[in-house]
């Protein structure tokens, strides 16, 4: 993975530029208001050398009125300023946050088989949230901070050259130190980016895993886990926090020799009667001017270089391949039949490590191929490449006679069904679950999927039937309902092509019955890919498929295959014997 740093001038483009109205706007409300603050101490040098000395009391009114309409004109825009970069800040991580789900949902199945989903969600929800201080008020605080200092500057110039130039040694001295520290503190909020991420991928994986944890009595370890991951993150926070200690201690230190410096400085020139008291007066607010924004840009800085180190690991994951990016994808598939034929096919998952070896398999449209064999034998492999989850390492797969890995994953995958071993219900109700491959289905075309899966075999002793709602995973439900369930998913579909891994494994005898009879419904007219380990639902398929060590040692029909007395004879014989 990339771990080249997000520059300035692409933040710019992609960032910054398009937002370049609002941006202007934002900045001329701040130039508005940091002129209307630069009336006070104007106002108050001519208070003290005028007004007051004149005792003119038209005048004392005129300057009042004056410093309230600053005062109101400032209040004004700053609330303007909030709420206008504040929202669009908003919009924008809201608008990243789901470019940057896009993105991971397009990436290819095998880099979530390395990835915790706690991790994700991380970097998805939190790292994009840095944003706000390059679009919101952050960045024109920034500019309207150097523009407000540049002003109040030539305005400290004018009244005494000797005591600027005083200010202006510390203030570069703290410059120096502001800019080395913010080159060091940028990859410390890159790590705790990747900290946090990591804590919450274990919470996750904690909190889904319970009766795991529960189960085993495994409280204490899961709880010294996530205190070491906490500790982790503590420590370079701490590390941070330190960093920036340094820079606004070095800022108050440093400002406030300057301060001291100017006190003996102004004193001994009002003495001499080479400076009055309205000047000294006017010096000293224009300096706070030119000084606070000096140490609110540390604040920003700081703020902006974490905005840039969660954009350099968002960048990371907009980097990868999407499994769509290919570019020989370009075939799209418009009238499926679903013969799926497989040449020479090996695949590896690591380097020089096959797990499949030249899988030849001929899947005729409508056909029933059994997947049977040894647990690690490379069936689900086969299932994963038929879904187009994973590419062949070499060999081809076909889609009525088109090379699969030309053709357009969307294309595809919306004629393919799957029902899982363990498959994957989401929180809500039944309804929302059986649905979710087709959101706008008839009620009638509901009811047949839910009839044809015996769903309301137990749904109608709930009070609120389809509606019920099973928690997460669905973990008010048995293994059996569940699968009842994703089977129903899949008859709602109406794939053209079927993989049915261990689609009875969870269900009782009685359930099975049931179940075999809605699949049997299921696989007509469809091509379809079983994985069993219960033989006995497999009679009836068109091809039974022995594999072993990534290779097909056997191919037959049941019959053919038990007159062999070869593996399958030995798999089945052992099976009903149990």
């Amino acid at each position: 993975m990339s771990k080249e740093k997000v520059s300035l001038k692409t933040v710019f483009k992609t960032i910054i530029w398009p937002r370049k109205k609002l941006l202007f706007l934002g900045l001329m409300l701040i130039i508005i208001s940091r002129l209307a603050g630069l009336v006070l101490p104007g106002a108050s040098k001519y208070l003290m050398d005028d007004v007051i000395i004149n005792k003119d009391f038209n005048q004392l009114i005129n300057i009042l009125i004056i410093v309230v309409g600053a005062i109101i004109i400032q209040s004004i825009t700053s609330f303007a300023l909030t709420r206008l970069l504040s929202v669009e800040a908003q919009h924008l991580i809201a608008q990243l946050r789901v470019k940057v789900q896009q993105k991971v949902l397009s990436l290819p199945v095998r880099f979530f088989d390395n990835s915790k989903s706690g991790e994700l969600v991380s970097r998805i929800m939190s790292d994009v949230e840095g944003v706000r201080n390059l679009v919101g008020t952050g960045l024109v605080q920034l500019v309207g901070g150097t523009l407000t200092a540049v002003i109040s500057l030539v305005l400290l110039i004018k009244i005494s050259p000797m005591m600027t130039a005083l200010v202006l040694i510390p203030v570069a001295i703290f410059g120096f130190i502001a800019l080395k520290a913010f080159g060091f503190i940028r990859p410390i909020f890159r790590e705790r980016g990747k900290i946090n991420a990591e804590v919450t991928g274990r919470l996750t994986e904690t909190l889904n895993g319970v009766r795991v944890v529960k189960g085993f009595n495994a409280e204490q370890q899961e709880i010294k886990t996530f205190e070491d991951g906490v500790e982790k993150l503590y420590l370079n926070i701490k590390k941070s926090l330190t960093s920036t200690a340094l820079i606004t201690s070095s800022a108050t230190f440093l400002l406030g020799l300057a301060s001291a410096g100017i006190m003996g400085i102004g004193g001994y020139m009002i003495m001499n009667d080479n400076l009055t008291f309205g000047d000294f007066l006017a010096f000293t607010l224009y300096l706070g001017f030119m000084i606070a924004p000096i140490v609110q840009m540390s604040n920003i800085g700081s703020q902006l270089t974490e905005g840039f180190a969660g954009l350099d690991r968002t960048e990371e994951l907009m980097n990868l391949d999407s499994e769509h990016d290919a570019e020989q994808r370009i075939i799209e598939l418009k009238d499926v039949k679903g013969n799926i034929r497989f040449e020479n096919v090996s695949f590896a998952y690591e380097e020089d490590k096959e797990v499949l070896t030249n899988i030849n398999i001929e899947a005729p449209s409508g056909s029933v191929t059994a997947l049977v064999g040894s647990s690690g034998s490379g069936k689900s492999t086969i299932a994963g490449l038929v879904s187009s989850f994973l590419t062949p390492e070499s060999g081809t797969i076909t889609i009525d006679g088109q090379y699969l890995s030309k053709v357009t994953l969307n294309s595809y995958r919306k004629h393919l069904g799957v029902v899982l071993q363990d498959d994957f219900l989401f929180e809500g109700t039944i309804r929302e679950n059986i649905v979710f491959p087709r959101p706008n289905s008839t009620e009638e075309e509901i009811q047949a999927a839910v009839k044809a899966a015996y769903v309301n075999e137990f749904t109608d002793r709930f009070e609120k039937g389809l509606e019920t709602v099973i928690g997460e995973r669905g973990v008010k439900l048995s293994g059996g309902q569940r699968q009842r369930i994703a089977i129903a998913r899949a008859i709602l579909a109406n794939p053209k092509i079927l993989i049915l891994d261990e689609a009875t494994s969870n269900l009782d005898t009685e359930s099975e019955v049931m179940i075999q009879e809605s699949l049997n419904h299921l696989m007509e007219g469809r091509t379809t890919f079983v994985i069993a380990h219960r033989l006995s639902t497999i009679r009836k398929a068109n091809q039974i498929l022995v594999v072993e060590q990534g290779n097909i040692v056997e191919k037959g029909t049941h019959e053919e295959l038990i007159a062999k007395q070869g593996r399958y004879y030995q798999l089945f014989t052992y099976q009903s014997r149990i």
